[in-house]
């Protein structure tokens, strides 16, 4: 089982989740665009030793730009995931974004373990499966734990994530919301930005996932 913390970091408002395996207490963080004092406040809380992975659902600066700082606080021994195809980001600033939209320029980050899909990440008792779901960037994945998805920037609360940015598709982004829309039973949605949603309610009432996409672009 897992507990799941929300925290809200970043001008844009990015949803960064700290997700702990009850069993163990391990943790893992998704997508720490920024160490904001809340999010070093609910690290400290569950401890920086126990931070065994920070995973990132794709390459942008908003999802990753804190990816260092919280690494240096466990010591160097997180490790960083990411997809494959969004591994170059982590050292080009004009791909994440980051030239244009921040103070601080990211060029020099390092990941760890490059995923694919249908990758498996263990986390204590529980464990992540990565489903690779390009669109709004190429190498985008979306993480499955138990009856929750990380969608990152992929799907949102009856929306989706842009895809006119680098490497951004919106031909992929239509096949990774039916891909996501096929998965069987419900899921809870803990997207990149905006409110926590359910899949069940993204199939009924979201324009742009499933067949309903053809009919938008």
């Amino acid at each position: 089982m897992i507990d799941i913390k929300s925290v809200t970091v970043t001008e844009l408002a990015t949803n960064c989740y700290v997700v702990t395996d009850k069993a163990t207490g391990d943790c893992a963080v998704i997508d720490p665009g920024e160490l904001s004092p809340e999010l070093d406040k609910t690290l400290s809380v569950i401890g920086y030793d126990k931070i065994r992975y920070i995973l990132l659902t794709h390459g942008h600066y908003d999802h990753i730009g804190g990816t260092d700082a919280v690494l240096s606080k466990t010591g160097g021994k997180a490790e960083v995931a990411i997809g494959e195809s969004d591994v170059p980001m982590l050292g080009d600033s004009f791909s994440n974004l980051s030239k244009f939209f921040s103070s601080s320029p990211l060029d020099s980050l390092k990941c760890n373990i490059a995923l694919h899909d249908g990758d498996k990440i263990t986390l204590g008792e529980s464990v992540f499966n990565v489903i690779e779901t390009p669109g709004h960037t190429k190498g985008s994945v979306c993480f499955i734990c138990e009856d929750s998805i990380f969608s990152g920037d992929t799907l949102f609360y009856r929306s989706h994530g842009r895809t006119d940015f680098p490497t951004g598709s919106n031909m992929e982004m239509a096949s990774s919301l039916k891909k996501l829309a096929a998965l069987k039973g419900n899921y809870t949605v803990y997207p990149g930005h905006n409110i926590t949603t359910t899949l069940e309610a993204e199939r009924k009432y979201n324009p742009y996932i499933g067949s309903n996409y053809d009919n938008i672009y």
